[in-house]
């Protein structure tokens, strides 16, 4: 798909998210990357074969609350 020099990752790689922005749309809370991949606002991705990858955004340590 990527037709920049040099390539942007592919969708299979570890640095995936790196690709160049193809559409950026933050009022819908998504992105698609050169490479086929949608990016989701809370960090999940959907790849160009369908696979999702569930979102990874770290927790702060501070933040993290237990309910009673």
């Amino acid at each position: 798909m990527c037709q920049h020099q040099p390539a942007c990752p592919t969708a299979d790689s570890a640095d995936r998210e790196a690709a160049r922005l193809t559409a950026h749309h933050p009022e819908q809370g998504w992105s698609l990357l050169c490479n086929g991949v949608l990016l989701f606002e809370d960090t999940g991705e959907l790849l160009p074969d369908g696979k999702i990858i569930a979102p990874h955004r770290p927790l702060a340590a501070g933040r993290v609350t237990t309910a009673a």
